[in-house]
């Protein structure tokens, strides 16, 4: 069972988080383990996987990146399974020139105005992303998603580089 199956919701990649959280706590009340303290080894088992299964679903779901790119690959579009590996040569010399242009960076300042650029850039492409899944462009997607799994991988980079000048300004 596919995780939007698991919590009910249909395989889209525009889901109201609220509803999201809905299905998702009502599910986990019901297999919670806790509540299987005093059943039969095999219950206790069942609402175990069950809950794993439930939080697995929910992480996936929650964060909108994960979301698409489970929903490209229940739409059979492959992707890198590494999430590191770029084979696109021109998305690979932006990644490049845009890390070299982090390292260069000798302010927060300068390091907020890259993670500010990757940010917006990676919120365009998840909105281009449901024009995408709706013409069913498989291309496009695997293209769109590369780009903002580097993107979203820049972003975590951009914390640490301002990170490590904030503590040396200390």
């Amino acid at each position: 069972m596919d995780h939007f199956a698991r919590l009910g919701l249909p395989a889209a990649l525009d889901i109201d988080a609220s509803t999201l959280d809905r299905a998702y706590f009502d599910l986990q009340r019901k297999w919670h383990p806790d509540r299987f303290v005093s059943k039969p080894p095999e219950e206790r088992a069942r609402a175990s996987v069950e809950a794993a299964s439930l939080n697995e679903a929910y992480r996936t779901l929650k964060e909108p990146l994960s979301r698409a790119i489970y929903l490209a690959e229940l739409k059979g579009v492959a992707l890198p399974g590494d999430g590191k590996t770029i084979d696109d040569p021109e998305l690979l010399t932006e990644a490049m020139d845009a890390r070299e242009e982090l390292q260069e960076a000798s302010s927060v300042a300068e390091v907020d105005a890259l993670a500010r650029f990757a940010r917006e850039d990676l919120e365009k492409g998840l909105v281009d992303l449901l024009r995408m899944f709706s013409a069913n462009d498989k291309a496009a997607i695997r293209r769109t998603l590369l780009r903002l799994r580097y993107l979203d991988k820049f972003a975590e980079e951009a914390r640490a580089r301002r990170m490590n000048l904030e503590r040396s300004k200390r």
